[in-house]
């Protein structure tokens, strides 16, 4: 593998380590600060704040120097304020750590993904990032389950070094491996941002924040879902989620090889159907013992085959801003995190079982699969327009 793309892969582990670990070790970290669960929840959404807050200004900030240097100062911080977090001593400061936390997330993944293309060969760019993006799907299939491990017996702190230690390792590679490679564009701070005038890039954002929220919707969900509805103790949920894990590295590099054999957006369309058809489908076979972790798996797979193929639709539609696209595609993904989770929660506080769940989930990436062609729509006008153009 090339080390460059290697950094890029450990640096998405720590990223990926960070912001699934706290899930598993939250009613720990309430206890420590003397606070509720739900009082706890505050601080995964002040995580998510950071990532959409910190992606365009970070990304922008950073447009004239070179990417590998940028790269090196996100994962920095990354490294700083992840560990710190492990020496926090009541919930404001906590709170305003995982925020601090949480705000290069989104510009690393969004510069390294364009970085990654430009490492890879010629027709083998969905590769190079699905490789970028391994280091997110193998901190839930490994990392996660360790640190939740490490955190529930031990000490929550432990789980937060060890993000830090995983940094160290980031700040290492993207060092010494990654060569100089400069911004594509030479556009200052402010012209930057002359993409939020295209519809497409918003449709883009619209269809990751809707389409993936319907993954999230799923899987914030998927402990009730494997102890109440198909009534596994709770020591099966750990395996189920090292399932899904394991249907996400497979689902990532699936998602690559379809973006190379068809578009990205043709991708992103396929896969959205089979998110429809997996999540509806689920909620007639959760009950089943067997079934319901046969489907985790499945579900985790088709899921996590959309990370490149949307990420590579957005770089091509921000043309002269790839970062600042790919960056906000992050920002759009956390979103999803946090609209899934809330609107799946409606019908189940309503007494709707957790199954509804899974209906929400089907219904938005529906929504996407609308959305995607909506855009199939406006690129045909654009085509024939310049088809016109070109003729008269």
């Amino acid at each position: 593998m090339n080390k460059a793309l290697l950094s890029l892969a450990i640096g998405g582990f720590g990223i990926g380590l960070t912001e699934f670990v706290i899930m598993g070790i939250l009613p720990d970290v309430a206890n420590a600060f003397s606070i509720s669960i739900p009082d706890a929840g505050h601080f995964i959404s002040a995580y998510a704040l950071g990532v959409v807050i910190g992606a365009p200004i970070l990304t922008g900030l950073g447009s004239k120097w070179p990417a590998n240097k940028v790269l090196l100062i996100l994962m920095l911080w990354f490294t700083v304020f992840n560990t710190l977090s492990a020496f926090a001593t009541g919930y404001n400061s906590f709170m305003i750590l995982r925020f601090l936390s949480g705000l290069p997330h989104g510009a690393f993944f969004g510069i390294g993904a364009v970085v990654a293309g430009k490492l890879s060969k010629e027709g083998k760019e969905a590769q190079g990032i699905a490789i970028m993006f391994s280091g997110l799907t193998v901190a839930n299939l490994l990392g996660v389950p360790l640190g939740t491990y490490l955190g529930k017996n031990f000490s929550w702190s432990i789980s937060f070094l060890m993000v830090g230690f995983v940094g160290v390792l980031a700040v290492l590679g993207v060092k010494f491996w990654m060569p100089k490679i400069r911004q594509s564009n030479n556009t200052n701070f402010l012209s930057e941002f002359k993409v939020f005038k295209r519809l497409e890039l918003w449709l883009i954002i619209l269809l990751t924040t809707i389409g993936t929220g319907g993954f999230f919707a799923w899987y914030s969900y998927i402990a009730p879902l494997i102890t109440d509805v198909a009534g596994h103790p709770e020591s099966v949920v750990s395996y189920a989620m090292i399932l899904a894990g394991l249907g996400m590295v497979i689902g990532n590099f699936l998602g690559a090889k379809l973006t190379e054999k068809f578009s990205p957006l043709n991708t992103v369309t396929i896969v959205l159907c089979m998110m429809v058809l997996c999540l509806s489908l689920n909620t007639f076979l959760a009950s089943d013992k067997v079934l319901v972790l046969v489907m985790t798996f499945i579900i985790g797979i088709v899921s996590f085959s959309i990370s490149t193929p949307i990420q590579m639709l957005i770089i091509k539609s921000a043309k002269g801003s790839e970062t600042l696209g790919s960056s906000l595609n992050q920002s759009a993904f956390n979103v999803g995190n946090a609209s899934g989770a809330y609107f799946a929660g409606l019908p189940i506080a309503m007494g709707y079982g957790y199954t509804a769940a899974d209906w929400v989930g089907a219904a938005m990436a529906g929504c996407g699969i609308f959305i995607a062609l909506v855009i199939f729509t406006l690129k045909n006008r654009q085509a024939k327009k310049v088809k016109k153009h070109s003729f008269s």
